[in-house]
């Protein structure tokens, strides 16, 4: 589980075809304290190292990961969001984000307010029962707050230090990112589904 609170910024190295899926290769400073067999998330997608080589860890994409969320597009020099699962005992300061991506946005607008940013991200039909104002969502596993939301979009707002430290201020309109929504919504909207009969 993490928190949506980015550790840090990594680079990809590579990104090339693996039998079913991808190896994605991310240079970061984190390489020296993880090992082979731990979670990290990436862009909010949580993937399991297989291993670090010259400053950088190496993770599988399988097909479906690839084709739900962005990292099968992922290009050299392109740099991610990365966090490592939150400890039992740190504090709780984002919400409960579990890597498990819903699927991707677009970003319509980046625009500046001050020292502030403001985030437009088109979503997919799917998620709209699921994306509430004031709610909490992960964008490329940034956990941010909903202040606008539409039919098709919502606004979230950045402050300065999510801008500098996270990969917002390389993104650009048009992009693609991860969405995953509030898990308490979803186990809402599956019990509502039971009690109505369907699967």
């Amino acid at each position: 589980m993490f928190t949506g609170l980015i550790e840090e910024l990594g680079t990809v190295a590579r990104l090339v075809s693996a039998p079913g899926g991808h190896e994605l290769a991310i240079r970061t400073p984190l390489a020296q304290g993880l090992a082979a067999g731990d979670s990290l998330a990436v862009n909010g997608v949580c993937l399991t190292v297989a291993g670090c080589e010259d400053g950088a860890i190496v993770t599988k994409v399988g097909p479906e990961t690839a084709r739900i969320t962005n990292l099968g597009r992922l290009q050299a020099g392109t740099v991610v969001n990365l966090e490592r699962p939150v400890r039992a005992d740190s504090r709780m300061g984002g919400h409960f984000v579990l890597g498990h991506v819903d699927g991707t946005g677009r970003i319509k607008e980046l625009s500046s307010d001050g020292e502030f940013y403001w985030l437009r991200v088109a979503y997919p039909p799917a998620l709209r029962a699921l994306i509430i104002v004031k709610g909490s969502v992960a964008v490329d596993g940034i956990s941010l707050t909903v202040a606008r939301l539409s039919s098709d979009d919502f606004d979230v707002q950045i402050v300065p230090y999510t801008w500098q430290h996270t990969n917002l201020h390389a993104r650009a309109t048009g992009d693609d990112v991860n969405l995953e929504c509030d898990v308490l919504g979803k186990y809402v909207l599956r019990a509502l589904d039971a009690r109505k009969g369907e699967v």
